[in-house]
This record gives C-alpha cells, structure tokens and sequence, in this order.
C-alpha cells in the first residue's frame, strides 16, 4: 500500500505543477483573451508560446486525473478496478461525489478539439484556444476537489 500511496502522491505533484503552468499561462494571456482571428493572427511568439502551455498543460492535467488519479483513488479505496471501464470509474467517483461525470466528459471533447489547434480552420483554432482558456478552471476545480477528497479520505495531500 505504501507503493500505491508514493506513487499516488507523485501523481499528485505533477498535477498540481499542470495546475500552476495552466494559472501562469493564463495569467499572461488575461490582456489577450478572448482572441480574435485577426487577434490570434498577429500575436508574437511569446503570447504563442503561452497558448501551447495553456493547451498543453490542460490536455497534461486531464490526461493524469483520467489515466491515474481517478484510478488510484479507487484502488486506495480497495476496490477492484482490475475489470473497470473508464466509464465505470468516471460513474463510481461520482457516487463518491469527487467529479461530474458530464463535466469530465465536456471537458474531454474539448480537449480532444484542441488536439487540432494547428488547423487550416483559424477560427475553429480560436475558439478551441478561448474554450481551453475559458474552462481550464473547471478541469483545476475538478483538480482540487481531487486534491480535497484524498487528503480527508486518505490523510493524501500534495
């Protein structure tokens, strides 16, 4: 259990480094969002630079809650996930009360949107950009909800 537990707070750790790299990108990008397409058009490499970490580090972060976190929590749990769909995990935590199965999935697509930010299509490309922007809070409340569950389940925290 010890095991699960280091590795579960490492999990944790990566998260909450996405969760800052996602708070810092949008901190610079506040002055610049919503973009426009003649606004996305004509912004340097630096605003470029980071709309890639804001994507990034939002695709990051929703890809370890899904592929680990959520998993985790319900092996710290003892219960059997060996024969689980990730359907069936998303259902069990939100019996737990830790996510919205329907918010996790809202956020999926949009992330899955973004996967093609380098589109011919600049306006599909900006508004992904503005989505991402706009509900990355949702996927870092999600986070720390996470973050809250397992410290007062587990005494787990980052």
């Amino acid at each position: 259990m010890r095991d699960i537990e280091s590795t579960f707070k490492e999990k944790l750790y990566e998260c909450n480094r996405h969760k800052e790299k996602i708070l810092d990108a949008k901190d610079f990008l506040r002055d610049y969002i919503p973009l426009s397409v003649e606004s996305y058009m004509s912004i340097g490499k630096v605003e470029s630079s980071f709309i890639d970490q804001l994507i990034y580090r939002f695709s990051k972060l929703q890809d370890t809650l899904g592929e680990r976190i959520f998993r985790g929590i319900l092996i710290l749990s003892k219960e059997n996930v060996k024969k689980m769909t990730f359907l069936d995990i998303l259902n069990r935590l939100e019996e737990l009360e830790v996510i919205s199965k329907d918010e996790w999935i809202v956020l999926r697509e949009i992330r899955n949107e973004a996967t093609h930010e380098y589109s011919f299509n600049q306006a599909e490309v900006v508004d992904s950009i503005n989505l991402i922007y706009q509900k990355s809070q949702d996927l870092i409340d999600i986070y720390d909800r996470v973050v809250e569950f397992v410290n007062c389940k587990f005494n787990i925290g980052v």
